[in-house]
């Protein structure tokens, strides 16, 4: 029974408290950011990755279990008491309910400690103990990571490179028609500074909603408690020359400054400097289905992601990280059990295409990066039908109604991907408006209703090899 799963999965999850920090110095900690952008399915991938840690009967690839090395796996209270936690319990309840459900999304850093007994091996393995390793995921948006590149940059470059990209977005030439109307050299008006800072938070959501990756600052999108702030009250506006002080343009710079300085740098000085292994999740099929300008956008976001592994590249980054660096970091496209397993070859080749350049200056900064295509937890099954002489490769599942209602159940062809990924990257880099050779769709469906035998977490798609990856060397 799926509820009996759940009680015994929470009543040894949490082993006694006297067990839980012991030996500091002895016991080996690997920090996991989780992030990516929006809709990648961060909150899904962590809950299934923990479940299938705590029953590991799906992780054939995880050498470590192959062996027979993890003798036993638990939750553990956080080590950081300041830092919100994981919802883990909740979430894993929305997924095997009777009547599962997606789980919130990812609004904030929150964090999860995960232990694992592990047998020894080698010239010690008859005299010593079992010992233990604890994994810290961290699960933080996307959207403040490309914050990132906001460090270097000054009020004036920052508001001449978003005026020009946002100005062919959905929303974004409204914004900088509002914006260019505007008589910036005019003393301050709190007012004015609010309908700028809407119209243009207004622009954003628009722009993600489009399929569009680059959507910075990424504390507009998701503002949490900061939400009417000061810092979070600006908006791009044309360069002026020689502006007045008590402006509303030297407010507005005043104002980046601060979003800088009060929230991006306290983001990563204290949680994202202490990260050792990161997964960065992307929904590759959602760009495709939203058109080439979207594809494109998502190749240079992932591009400026990398930056933020790669110190050198930043000066703030640089004096933040004094040589640290991620020493893995894995690129998955999500959602791969929304095609057939013929196509994952493909999925993961775009993919692979989609990340080169940000890959390539990984690899030069001594991580060793990876791209796999993978699905947390499986919402559909396969299904071959005829059609027009042939037969089709589709995916079967419950639809997903756009109030987040479940709707009915239906068989889904989304389109052939072309073996060779350049036959989208070439039209997306190219500025092509759409795709010519192929009407790529997709779906939304909802969790499949799950009987887990005991010993088993949730079915997924290759989250087993994802884990060998990110941290099977450490086991």
């Amino acid at each position: 029974m799926v509820i009996g799963t759940i009680a015994d999965t929470i009543t040894r999850s949490v082993e006694s408290v006297t067990d839980t920090l012991t030996s500091p110095f002895t016991e080996p900690v690997i920090r996991l950011g989780v992030t990516g952008l929006a809709r990648a399915g961060k909150t899904v991938f962590i809950t299934s990755l923990v479940a299938n840690l705590l029953d590991r009967g799906r992780m054939p690839q995880l050498v470590a279990e192959a062996e027979g090395r993890i003798l036993a796996a638990y939750l553990q209270p956080q080590p950081d008491d300041t830092m919100p936690r994981f919802d883990y319990e909740t979430h894993l309840g929305a997924l095997t309910a009777h009547v599962p459900h997606w789980p919130d999304s990812t609004r904030a850093v929150s964090q999860l400690r995960l232990s694992l007994k592990l047998r020894p091996t080698g010239l010690l393995a008859g005299v010593s103990g079992a010992r233990k390793i604890h994994l810290d995921i961290v699960d933080y948006p996307g959207e403040w990571l490309l914050d990132l590149r906001l460090m270097d940059k000054s009020y004036t470059e920052w508001a001449e490179e978003t005026l020009a990209r946002i100005a062919t977005r959905p929303g974004g030439a409204d914004y900088v028609a509002m914006a260019r109307a505007e008589d910036s050299a005019r003393r301050f008006e709190e007012p004015r500074a609010k309908a700028l800072a809407a119209r243009y938070t207004e622009a954003l959501h628009m722009a993600r909603n489009a399929g569009f990756s680059d959507c910075t600052p990424g504390r507009f999108l998701l503002p949490g408690e900061k939400e009417g702030s000061p810092a979070l009250t600006f908006a791009p506006l044309p360069r002026i020359d020689q502006p007045p002080r008590q402006s509303l343009w030297r407010e507005m710079e005043r104002r980046f400054e601060a979003y800088k300085a009060q929230i991006v740098k306290p983001f990563f000085r204290d949680h994202f400097s202490r990260i050792d292994r990161q997964v960065v999740l992307v929904d590759a099929l959602g760009a495709i289905h939203s058109g080439p300008a979207a594809m494109e956008d998502l190749r240079r976001t992932m591009a400026e992601i990398l930056g933020a592994f790669r110190p050198g590249g930043n000066a703030f980054l640089s004096q933040l990280l004094r040589g640290r660096r991620v020493e893995k970091i894995l690129f998955a496209a999500t959602k791969a059990d929304h095609l057939h397993h013929a196509q994952h070859g493909r999925l993961t080749a775009i993919m692979e295409a989609l990340t080169r350049d940000a890959r390539d200056r990984a690899r030069f900064a001594g991580a060793e990066t990876g791209a796999m295509a993978i699905a947390a937890l499986r919402a559909t099954v396969e299904q071959a039908l005829p059609h027009n002489g042939r037969q089709l490769d589709c995916v079967r599942g419950t639809l997903l109604q756009d109030d987040g209602t479940r709707g009915r159940e239906a068989a889904f062809y989304p389109g052939e991907l072309p073996e060779d990924p350049g036959r989208l990257l070439g039209p997306a880099r190219d500025g092509a408006e759409r795709w010519l050779d192929g009407d790529y769709a997709i779906m939304r469906f909802a969790p499949a209703a799950l009987t887990l035998k005991p010993g088993e977490g949730p079915p997924h798609i290759r989250l087993d090899r994802a884990a060998q990856f990110l941290f099977g060397d450490r086991l």
